[in-house]
């Protein structure tokens, strides 16, 4: 019998679209762009990510175009976005981002748990991973940070029979015996109340002694043990004060006369690691007439994880980076694009900036310190380059990606990150501590002042 022609092209016709459908959608997965925001707006730190963005298509078939945002304007841009319903695939973000945008809705907390369970939870740095926990999962994928460094001349401890500086007790014996303001301060500490820098060192120092300013509630920590952690901090610190130069100090004081060899230890971040070594030349070591050496380098050594009397073992203070998907990604290919960037493609991530890139991802299951040993290769400086493991013993550098380890901030734990930044920003603590620092107050009563004060903040 002879079909109908009538009842084959509807048949036809349905075939027809579905091989159609299938096609669109099939060339919709290989046709796919990903949108990246990513504060590394710099030529050189953007030309990295570009590079990547090139082996992940060559491997995916997936483009990702990556878009410079500067980082004071992230905020802003993506609650705008998302109230657009127009946000990227993936934003590159700071530690204060990650649970407040994953409670706001723009963060998907699923897709960054699978990504981080794909990686595998063992192969990340504690701290940092602890720092992306939100509701069972990972608000973001903890990427790379930096840890706070007390920088100190190794060789004249070494010299004095002094113990490393990672202790408020230690820090103070090397003060005592070192502290010679003729020749050399013992300390170089913050107390200039309106650089940032400040309230980041008096914040490690609290820390280090178990002292964050916010419970789970939101509540401030004022109990009578909390005030003892807190004076022991503010004694601590005004120790530091004590043996340093007089002034308005922050970082570029400490930077100068820890260069000219005229002070025993400071607080720095890690991009002090290339100046120190003569790779920089606007930042150059004075210690002896050649910008270049590595004599400085080669006498320092770096602590991160600093204690005190009522938390023996420490803290460290970190800046912690994160990638996360958004609830608008292609939620698929945006995984594969942030598994890709943490481990084919890791060492392009680091190289970004390896000074202050820490490796968060320490390395693989069957390759425990992979990533570790490939950062320390990477070249580091400005006007001249050389990798870390050149410069400095690989003591040196496990120590300081050992920092991750006890990475913290406060308000991290409690889930109190936006009232902590609050109280930070508020310079309660530097404005009082500073008083207490030029004697107008005494410690009792700067821990009064300071509680009363910080209260009202809403």
């Amino acid at each position: 019998m002879k079909p109908d022609k009538n009842s084959i092209l509807p048949s036809l016709f349905a075939k027809g679209f579905l091989t159609l459908l299938l096609v669109l959608l099939c060339g919709g997965i290989y046709a796919a762009e990903l949108k990246f925001w990513t504060t590394e707006e710099q030529p050189e730190r953007m030309q990295r990510q570009q590079e990547m963005a090139k082996l992940f298509k060559e491997k995916t078939g997936i483009s990702v175009q990556v878009i410079p945002v500067t980082e004071s304007e992230l905020g802003k841009r993506t609650t705008a976005a998302f109230a657009a319903n127009d946000l990227p695939d993936v934003i590159y973000h700071t530690l204060q981002y990650a649970v407040p945008w994953a409670e706001a809705g723009i963060l998907d907390v699923d897709a960054a748990t699978e990504a981080v369970n794909a990686l595998g939870q063992g192969t990340f740095a504690p701290g940092a991973l602890n720092a992306a926990k939100f509701s069972g999962g990972f608000a973001s994928v903890p990427v790379d940070g930096w840890t706070q460094m007390i920088v100190y001349r190794k060789d004249l401890f070494e010299a004095n029979g002094l113990r490393p500086p990672d202790s408020y007790k230690n820090i103070e014996a090397a003060i005592k015996k070192l502290h010679n303001p003729d020749k050399m301060y013992g300390f170089v500490t913050a107390t200039k109340v309106d650089e940032n820098y400040m309230m980041q060192v008096l914040e490690h120092v609290m820390l280090a002694n178990g002292y964050s300013v916010v419970d789970a509630k939101g509540a401030i920590n004022d109990s009578k043990r909390d005030r003892q952690k807190l004076k022991n901090a503010l004694e601590f610190y005004l120790a530091t004060a004590k043996a340093s130069p007089p002034g308005e100090l922050f970082w570029k004081q400490s930077r100068e006369l820890y260069f000219a060899g005229k002070a025993a230890m400071i607080v720095w971040s890690p991009f002090i690691m290339d100046e120190l070594a003569g790779l920089r030349d606007d930042a150059p070591p004075t210690i002896n007439n050649d910008p270049t050496s590595r004599e400085l380098a080669l006498k320092t050594g770096f602590i991160t994880t600093l204690s005190g009397p009522q938390n023996r073992k420490g803290a460290a203070w970190a800046d912690l980076r994160f990638f996360g998907i958004t609830t608008n990604a292609q939620t698929a290919e945006a995984v594969k694009f942030v598994e890709f960037s943490m481990d084919e493609g890791y060492e392009y991530t680091l190289s970004i900036a390896p000074e202050g890139k820490f490796p968060i991802r320490r390395g693989t299951a069957s390759e425990p310190d992979k990533f570790i040993k490939a950062w320390g290769k990477l070249p580091v400086g400005v006007n001249r380059k050389a990798p870390l493991r050149d410069i400095y013993p690989k003591s040196v550098i496990d120590n300081i990606v050992g920092g991750l380890d006890t990475a913290q901030r406060w308000g991290l734990n409690e889930n109190q990150l936006s009232r902590a930044s609050r109280v930070i920003n508020s310079q309660v603590f530097s404005r009082v501590v500073r008083e207490y620092i030029d004697g107008r107050i005494t410690v009792d009563a700067a821990i009064d002042k300071i509680f009363s004060e910080i209260k009202k903040i809403d």
